[in-house]
């Protein structure tokens, strides 16, 4: 065992406030946190443990990364340029630029090349406290491509991080397809055989007018459904096509973007116990002016979580403590609503009820940082005051 002994706890434990322990103590028993709380109440047990001292650095739950493009070919640089002289994300695309560009690439680039890539990315995320990580295909839109991206995204476990993997082959109608109906029959056909190669432990769409309708979206949540996975979807970004509630309707773990999200979506969302995944990243990369409805989101309860989004076009940051900040200054969340979402929520997003908190039981993914309140994780921006990453109990370094 280890005794992790005398630093500022941010617990999480309860459904609101920070949890504070000012000279706290953790007990780390192989991957599991057997005990959390002030150093005066140590067990008796702790005698026996390697001691670490924390000095009273600042320790938070590690972060939880619940929506990332993580594995894909080529730069979308050019599109970042495009957008300055006043292309939209939709004129991008329509011109065959945006998830088609990276589709071409992917499919061009080798496993090896892929993982390469995806690796450093993954790292710099770790390296800014992330201990659990979700990976969507998405950006092959054929069975060989996105059968290619999973496996990648598995392999990233290997870096000392949980990954997620997540099915998102209903991201864009690919070039060889001229019906989306067509294709979205193709999607579901190619569903059953990545789950038996054990490489999906998600379901995701894009439903949004670029992209695919309630309707199509409904098969591919069918599909999903009657091989027990659960489904995401990627919302009301653009505009209001109804997807929260659909989602909500399936018993979705998330909806992410909800920049357009309606009082109805909220509600159905509220009802349905459905995690709000917003992403700054994008919300800032597009220069969107639509907010989502962050007051109704929170007089409904709905769960709000954060993520970087991680993606070559429209995210392409890998600073989980940027989207902290930006969460706040653009959206008005507070910082321990933003940490929440980057943590306990995140993790929800997930459907990971183990970690999240620093409270006995859940496993021992934590952090620790060079300041004095988790306040200061979401305040400032622009450095890394991680000291230190634990993921299942090992010590990964910053």
């Amino acid at each position: 065992m280890q005794l992790w002994h005398g630093g500022r706890l941010c617990t999480l434990a309860g459904d609101s406030g920070w949890g504070l322990i000012d000279d706290g103590a953790l007990l780390v028993d192989g991957d599991t946190l057997r005990w959390v709380g002030p150093v005066a109440e140590l067990p008796p047990e702790a005698a026996a443990a390697e001691l670490i001292e924390l000095d009273g650095a600042l320790v938070t739950p590690g972060l939880v990364d619940c929506h990332t493009h993580l594995v894909y070919g080529g730069s979308r640089a050019h599109e970042f340029e495009q957008r300055l002289h006043g292309a939209s994300y939709a004129d991008i695309a329509k011109a065959g630029g945006g998830i088609r560009s990276t589709v071409a690439a992917t499919r061009a680039a080798s496993e090896p090349e892929l993982l390469a890539a995806a690796s450093k990315r993954a790292r710099a995320l770790m390296a800014e406290g992330v201990t659990t990580l979700e990976v969507k295909s998405g950006y092959g839109l054929d069975a060989a491509t996105e059968a290619r991206m999973l496996r990648v995204a598995r392999q990233l476990q290997g870096l000392g991080l949980t990954v997620r993997t997540t099915y998102l082959a209903a991201h864009a109608l690919p070039p060889e397809f001229a019906d989306a109906d067509d294709y979205i029959a193709a999607v579901c056909l190619w569903l059953p055989d990545l789950f038996e190669q054990g490489l999906v432990d998600g379901v995701d769409a894009f439903c949004e007018h670029i992209a695919f309708s309630p309707a199509q979206v409904a098969r591919v949540f069918d599909a999903a459904r009657r091989l027990g996975l659960p489904v995401k979807l990627h919302a009301e970004q653009l505009s209001d096509q109804g997807g929260a509630q659909l989602a909500a309707a399936h018993r979705a773990l998330s909806c992410d973007h909800l920049e357009y999200l309606s009082p109805a979506g909220v509600q159905a969302l509220a009802q349905a116990g459905t995690v709000a995944v917003l992403l700054p990243g994008a919300f800032y990369a597009l220069r969107e002016t639509q907010l989502p409805p962050i007051a109704a989101l929170r007089e409904a309860g709905v769960p709000i979580a954060i993520a970087t989004d991680h993606n070559p076009g429209s995210s392409p940051t890998l600073s989980p403590l940027l989207m902290l900040n930006m969460a706040c200054v653009l959206f008005r969340l507070t910082p321990e609503e933003a940490l929440r979402g980057l943590t306990v929520n995140g993790a929800r997003a997930l459907g990971l009820a183990d970690r999240g908190r620093l409270v006995a039981g859940q496993r021992a993914d934590f952090c620790v940082w060079d300041g004095e309140h988790p306040r200061e994780l979401a305040a400032c921006f622009g450095h890394n005051p991680l000291k230190e990453r634990v993921q299942q109990g090992l010590r990964g370094g910053a």
